[in-house]
């Protein structure tokens, strides 16, 4: 396959899937993820007080 075949697939996908995607879609994976981030941190603060506290 050549280049110019290479970049027509790639380019045509990402064009139609940049023009399927919502704003809400893009909202709400920014808010998830956002949530998943404070949630990651607040688990590690956790479980670093807990070993702390077992440790002798």
């Amino acid at each position: 396959m050549d280049h110019n075949t290479k970049s027509g697939i790639v380019g045509g996908t990402l064009l139609s899937t940049f023009l399927n995607v919502s704003w809400d879609d893009i909202l709400f994976t920014i808010v998830m993820a956002s949530i998943g981030a404070v949630v990651s941190f607040i688990v590690s603060l956790l479980l670093r007080w807990i070993v702390k506290q077992l440790k002798p």
